[in-house]
């Protein structure tokens, strides 16, 4: 009987620290943008505005030829230009990058979450503490594409049935 008993707490608490596991294991992904850190991210702010940002969320990663330079810090809507407002946070060792760099909304694989992705520009000044990235595109949404996919498809189907149907008789 006891030995059934201190089983069932063992297996209790095996469960309870696996769970805690989990919810701290999903809490440092950058799509969520929520992190257990107690330090305050340094760098230097930089702006960038995006006709779509798709599912783009704060905390997501700032990447230059792959490697992770900074991350995004707020999101808003600019009602003047009608574009999202993205605020970059850039490490401060990566101060030279070219001021003409641009930015594009990438995504990690098929399904994976979006991040920022900059493309360096050849100008010899660099970006600083609240420059914009002018030069910006938008987030492929795969939505869109599906749905332009099949009504592409829906409409070459719907014109060859009705063109093909009347034939010429001799």
């Amino acid at each position: 009987m006891r030995a059934n008993r201190s089983l069932e707490i063992g297996t209790g608490l095996f469960v309870l620290l696996g769970l805690a596991a989990l919810l701290f294991l999903s809490m440092q992904l950058p799509t969520n943008g929520l992190k257990f850190s107690f330090s305050k991210p340094v760098g230097y702010p930089v702006t960038a505005q995006f006709d779509n940002i798709g599912s783009l969320k704060v905390g997501a990663p700032v990447r230059m030829a792959g490697v992770r330079i900074g991350q995004v810090t707020r999101i808003d809507f600019d009602t003047n230009t009608e574009r999202a407002k993205v605020w970059l946070l850039i490490n401060p060792h990566f101060n030279q990058i070219p001021m003409d760099s641009s930015a594009s909304i990438d995504t990690e694989g098929l399904l994976g979450g979006q991040y920022i992705s900059i493309s360096p520009g050849g100008m010899p000044t660099y970006l600083k503490a609240g420059s914009e990235i002018i030069q910006t595109q938008s987030a492929l949404v795969l939505e869109n594409l599906i749905n332009k996919f099949f009504a592409n498809f829906a409409s070459k189907s719907g014109s060859k049935s009705s063109s093909g149907g009347a034939k010429e008789q001799k």
